[in-house]
């Protein structure tokens, strides 16, 4: 953001705006400074430390790469970022101190290589048992992606935060993919198959990821990622899926299929249709069409939902939803484990990093 946009922020709701010489002078108000923190969130001492913040390459992917496929990221979005690299930088100073070593497993490759024979490559190493519960088909992905030194993270926005991330996931080099919680655990899914294309190319980015949107603007590793997501998802189904007839009405546009398909890999259906389209299986009319039924039936069950919400509260019935948690990467918590044994780590450091409370630490240690 600019100064005067900086200026704006820290002066919402006060009807005299605070201006440059308040901030940008030799001195400046503490409670100016609190206003500061309430965007960055980073702790008074850290203004007041004399010395100038870090623009090496290794304290931020923003330093290590200039242009990024959403070139509009949201300060949510950079701070859930730099959230990440400074867990990344701690993680890499503990195993350090713990002799831990997390080697890559995996080799790298590059846009040239075919993402459909590299995908089912993967498959045969990573891709877990398949379950029907999305959310338990995630979390076994993500054992499996750990247990080849691959770190996976989830971040979850509460309903009421004001400036949400406007992405869906990142890799950071050298190991550590993050994944925004959906509502939908396909979504989340893809997402994550999309960003172990980018750890398998070893390509940094931080983007929204929407497979349901047809989009011909990609750029060639965006592209790459994608076409490696649908097929070490699909598996099989991408060849039978390919020896479809075209689309339409007259075949009631596959729909019982996709549906099959959608089931069998947990992509969504639109995702499908999406690669149907791509591959020239429907026409860009019947697309349309096909997307705005799933859209309409999308805003028929979120009516649905609200309507039983008014009904609850009319009746008095007090809805007690649970707060939902992060699914916990295996390697991440055997890290911190092993930290504890080795003496890196004290039992508060523990239950800080594994965000449990302390009658909780028996679980783990």
């Amino acid at each position: 953001m600019n100064s005067q946009e900086f200026l704006e922020k820290i002066s919402d709701g006060l009807k005299k705006p605070i201006t440059k010489e308040d901030v940008f002078g030799n001195e400046i108000k503490v409670s100016y400074l609190k206003r500061i923190d309430k965007i960055f969130e980073k702790g008074l001492h850290y203004y007041l430390d004399p010395k100038a913040p870090e623009k090496s390459k290794e304290a931020s992917v923003f330093f290590r790469k200039q242009n990024f496929q959403n070139d509009e990221l949201n300060l949510g979005a950079i701070k859930i970022v730099n959230q990440f690299e400074e867990l990344k930088l701690s993680l890499s100073a503990i195993a350090k101190l713990s002799d831990l070593d997390f080697k890559r497993s995996i080799k790298k490759y590059s846009i040239s290589d075919d993402p459909k024979k590299i995908a089912f490559k993967a498959r045969k190493a990573i891709y877990p048992k398949f379950d029907n519960n999305r959310r338990n088909f995630l979390k076994a992905l993500i054992s499996s992606l750990a247990s080849k030194n691959i770190m996976v993270f989830e971040f979850i926005e509460t309903w009421n935060k004001k400036e949400k991330a406007n992405i869906d996931g990142f890799y950071l080099k050298p190991n550590m993919i993050v994944l925004k919680r959906h509502q939908s655990f396909s979504r989340e899914i893809f997402t994550l198959a999309h960003e172990l294309g980018h750890y398998l190319l070893d390509e940094e980015e931080i983007e929204e990821i929407n497979y349901s949107v047809f989009n011909k603007n990609l750029s060639a590793i965006e592209k790459w990622c994608n076409d490696f997501a649908f097929f070490f998802l699909s598996g099989e189904y991408a060849n039978t899926l390919d020896l479809l007839d075209s689309a339409s009405a007259k075949n009631d546009y596959h729909h019982d299929f996709i549906e099959f398909v959608s089931k069998n890999t947990h992509l969504s259906q639109l995702a499908i249709f999406t690669r149907l389209l791509y591959k020239g299986k429907i026409s860009q009319k019947n697309y349309s069409l096909v997307r705005e039924e799933f859209e309409e039936l999308f805003r028929q069950k979120q009516a649905e939902k609200e309507r039983e919400k008014l009904l609850l509260k009319e009746k008095g019935i007090k809805q007690r939803g649970s707060v939902a948690k992060p699914i916990p990467s295996p390697l991440f918590v055997s890290t911190i484990q092993t930290a504890y044994y080795e003496g890196v780590l004290n039992e508060y450091e523990v239950c800080k990093k594994l965000n449990i409370k302390p009658e909780k630490l028996e679980k783990y240690i």
